[in-house]
């Protein structure tokens, strides 16, 4: 195989160590996708594209032929808002299909983790103490979920299959809605979709649109007593209002997985408060081998002029 035919991309990440990750996996997969860390670039005019986790603000600037940014992850929000990274250059990010599934399992096990009182029946086992507690019908019980990308969708499939009321705001009718879910669209989707609801579900991407949308004005539409689940952006959430709510009953809990600072700092409120479920943003992962076949995909799309299927829209944001 030729140099003419062998395109360089670069791994960008301060906080994880992607070469260790899915390293082993692109090598053995393909010859003609070369990826290094930066430390390995001799020429950093012949990097065309980067494979990213969170990079810091001068992290793109010694690649002048930078062509294309791609996020490991579903969010890129910390590509589009990026300082260094010029506009010219496309974005794309990785959709696994096992990711949605992992986060429909997250989300559905939340639901069912609080509705059927798992933590009491724990705390009674604990003290061997033997008191079945009540159940109600699931299709009594109303899931609002925010958004209806891959994990909106997977994460609405799972709760209707289960027999829930489903919601879904998102911002246009879906194309292949799922049986059983009622959607809300337009501007007011959101607000729609989460009055009266027992379960609110973020899984949004972070827009203009949606940042610091989990506030007080939205709690305040849910039944009193409902429980928060927030598995999209950390800056989604404004962590005041949600204090507020909690100490004022509004809101009987909630479950975290996504935070504004990563990891969450030890001396944080949340880790002490007895009515939040907290997780270090393990809803869902990519799959490496799956990365590492989408990497070489797109890499090999950018190198022959192809379709970059996983890029984004910039301007609407994911």
């Amino acid at each position: 195989m030729g140099k003419a035919d062998t395109i360089v991309g670069v791994y960008l990440s301060d906080s994880i160590d992607l070469e260790a990750i899915y390293g082993e996996s692109l090598r053995a997969e393909a010859g003609d996708v070369v990826l290094r860390h930066p430390s390995q670039i001799q020429c950093p005019e012949e990097v065309r594209f980067a494979i990213c986790w969170l990079p810091v603000d001068d992290a793109f600037a010694p690649y002048p032929n930078l062509q294309l940014a791609m996020s490991i992850g579903a969010g890129v929000d910390a590509l589009m808002s990026h300082p260094g990274l010029d506009e010219s250059v496309r974005i794309a990010r990785v959709r696994d299909p096992h990711q949605a599934d992992l986060m429909a399992g997250f989300a559905a096990h939340e639901v069912l983790h609080h509705e059927r009182e798992f933590d009491r029946l724990r705390r009674q086992a604990e003290r061997a103490t033997w008191h079945p507690l009540p159940m109600r019908a699931p299709a009594s019980r109303r899931v609002a979920i925010l958004g209806h990308g891959t994990m909106g969708r997977a994460v609405a499939r799972a709760l209707a299959a289960l027999g829930f009321d489903v919601r879904v705001a998102c911002s246009r009718a879906p194309q292949a809605p799922v049986n059983g879910v009622h959607y809300e669209t337009g501007p007011g989707a959101v607000e729609a979709a989460a009055t009266d609801a027992d379960y609110l579900i973020n899984v949004l991407p972070l827009t203009a649109q949606t940042d610091n949308i989990l506030s007080t004005a939205l709690f305040a539409r849910l039944r009193p007593g409902a429980w928060l689940i927030q598995i999209g952006r950390g800056e989604h959430l404004v962590e005041e209002d949600l204090l507020a709510a909690l100490a004022e009953g509004s809101l009987a809990g909630a479950s975290l997985d996504v935070f504004r600072d990563e990891p969450l700092g030890a001396d944080h409120p949340f880790w002490s408060h007895p009515k939040l479920r907290l997780s270090p943003h393990i809803a869902s992962d990519s799959l490496p081998e799956v990365v590492s076949q989408q990497v070489i995909e797109s890499a090999r799309a950018l190198r022959d002029g192809g379709d970059l299927a996983l890029a984004v829209d910039r301007a609407r944001g994911y």
